[in-house]
């Protein structure tokens, strides 16, 4: 595959920040110009945050819920079975038990029902006696559902975080994203909206503050979760957040983030990022995601340990179902789609619950957009979407939404259903538009490495990895830093692992320093450059690498070329 690197460029801020040029310039190309925004961005108690009630239909929707609890009302709260949504019922529900002793809640399944609100769900709710629902993290675009829910006498709020439609349900609607909402900030995660209400819940009903900060946890893992940009208030959320589930105050969050190996007073952004959030989300994609938010509630260890252990066997489970379908998406590529530039797999009995994983691994393998279709209901099959960065996959689709009996997403993934009959036009039809775009667009398929800052060899030491770990938290719109090493010597190296899909080697820089290296996985892609005396440029992440009790500088290999291949191609 053909990669293209990149380098982003901005200034240097302000020398009063004390922090290598390198970084300054990185915050600087993400939005960062002032020496007062740097200072924010950089500080360990940041101080952005908005006033819940800024947001439009607050004060009604909170006034609803306290008038409900003082009169005895039983209120669900209703979610989305992901790790936004799980976070979002349970800490909806915690603060809700401050002021109400009839609270439930309600996930809908994912094989059965489906995202979001639901007829069906709305009349079990109904035969549960519940008088009162609020949507945490979906809703938004649920306008027949909200006008059945009230035709059946239940008030019902909205609160949500997606986009919405031209027409909104006919209920308080709690959405940043309203075009006439005031509130400032617009990229909150569905447990953000829902932290706004129970910030505005403690101030209307005087609880102690204490019941706010005992659920930024829960913030913090759906905001690294959602894949919500990590600026503004986000950042605040997640700084606050982290020491608390470093604390270990939440019994259930903290035995299973040790149980996952992670050092629970050292846990950061990127093992929220890699090894909870999977773990939550694989309740949804196996089962039923309520045992989740148990765990999340529960100050019972003999419980918690119980749902611990669920939630390690599922995570397993998705794991090992998510290489299978993988592997044989693959196989179908190869046989069958190798020249397609979109890769539509049929693959009939795929588990519904991994195949958005599988299709973003496709995505990353071939760099081109995949989607995997599998039988649903009567007749209708289920399509998982995701794209490469050069295009827009739902501006693509939807030139083909007369096929679709469902549509939905964002530039990026896609949902759909659809009949079988229309499978094969949908796929020859994406293929030659995408055949059509890239006359005009050579470049549309290469991958593109998007490099951070250039780095010398001075650079190597623990202050400069210092620096790095104060732009954390990382995620969406603030990734953790690429850099460019250049015109280094390549010494000893060491393939490892299973089937040696790994390398390690030092790369020297003669007079000045040597840094150990290792690349993971595609050590096979690089036979022909990883030999001794081969001077290489090297783009990759600078970190620290701790080994029974030493800590040395390491650079983690997205890519190499042999010196002076590069040229400096610029992101203006």
């Amino acid at each position: 595959m053909d990669k293209k690197w990149v380098i982003e460029r901005g200034d240097v801020i302000d020398k009063r920040l004390a922090l290598n040029p390198v970084i300054q310039r990185i915050m600087n190309a993400r939005g960062v110009s002032s020496f007062e925004e740097a200072s924010e961005f950089i500080s360990m108690k940041p101080q952005v945050t908005h006033n819940p009630f800024l947001m439009k239909d607050m004060e009604e929707a909170v006034e609803l819920i306290l008038s409900g609890a003082d009169m005895g009302k039983k209120i669900c709260v209703y979610g989305d079975y992901d790790t936004d949504g799980v976070t979002s019922v349970s800490l909806l529900v915690e603060i809700l038990k401050y002021i109400s002793d009839n609270v439930m809640y309600y996930l809908p399944s994912r094989f059965e029902e489906g995202y979001g609100l639901n007829i069906s769900a709305v009349d079990k709710i109904y035969d549960m006696g519940a008088d009162i629902i609020v949507t945490v993290d979906c809703g938004s675009v649920s306008v027949n559902e909200v006008s059945y829910a009230k035709s059946l006498g239940i008030e019902i709020i909205v609160s949500d975080h997606h986009a919405l439609s031209d027409e909104k349900p006919p209920c308080p609607v709690i959405n940043p994203k309203q075009e006439d909402c005031t509130y400032p900030f617009k990229e909150l995660c569905g447990c953000g909206v829902a932290f706004k209400i129970a910030q505005a819940i403690q101030r209307k009903a005087g609880l102690p503050k204490t019941v706010l900060v005992n659920c930024l946890d829960l913030v913090a893992i759906a905001t690294i979760g959602d894949i919500v940009p990590l600026c503004g208030e986000n950042r605040t959320l997640i700084k606050y957040g982290l020491p608390v589930i470093r604390e270990g105050r939440r019994k259930g969050l903290a035995e299973m983030i040790e149980r996952t190996g992670i050092n629970l007073g050292e846990i950061n952004s990127e093992q929220l990022a890699y090894l909870v959030v999977p773990h939550i989300n694989a309740a949804g994609r196996m089962d039923d995601a309520g045992f989740c938010v148990e765990l999340l509630l529960s100050t019972d260890m003999d419980k918690i340990n119980e749902y611990v252990d669920k939630l390690i066997e599922k995570n397993t489970l998705r794991k090992k179902i998510q290489e299978e379908t993988f592997d044989r998406c693959c196989e179908i590529v190869e046989h069958k789609h190798l020249n397609d530039r979109f890769l539509l797999i049929y693959a009939d009995d795929a588990h519904e619950g991994v195949t958005g994983i599988v299709a973003g691994k496709l995505k990353e393998k071939y760099s081109r957009p995949a989607a995997i279709v599998t039988r649903g209901k009567e007749g209708i099959f289920k399509g998982t979407a995701r794209s490469i960065e050069n295009i827009n996959i739902h501006m693509l689709l939807k030139k083909y939404e007369r096929l679709f009996e469902k549509f939905g997403g964002h530039a990026g993934a896609c949902g759909f259903s659809i009949k079988e009959d229309n499978i094969d036009e949908l796929r020859n039809g994406l293929n030659e538009s995408l055949n059509n775009e890239i006359k005009d667009d050579t470049g549309m398929f290469m991958r593109v490495i998007k490099i951070d800052g250039e780095v010398s060899p001075k650079d190597f030491n623990l202050k400069f990895c210092d620096d790095i770990d104060k732009l954390e938290p990382f995620g969406y719109q603030n990734e953790k830093p690429v850099f460019l090493v250049r015109n280094g010597y390549i010494l000893n190296y060491n393939y490892i692992g299973e089937e040696a899909k790994h390398v390690r080697f030092s790369l020297d820089f003669p007079g000045l320093t040597s840094v150990n290296c290792i690349l993971f996985q595609r050590a096979g892609e690089y036979e022909g450059i990883i030999h001794k005396g081969i001077r290489v440029d090297v783009v990759g992440y600078i970190e620290k690498n701790k080994f029974n009790g030493n800590v040395n500088i390491q650079i983690k290999v997205i890519d190499i070329k042999r010196a002076g291949e590069f040229t400096k191609e610029r992101v203006e």
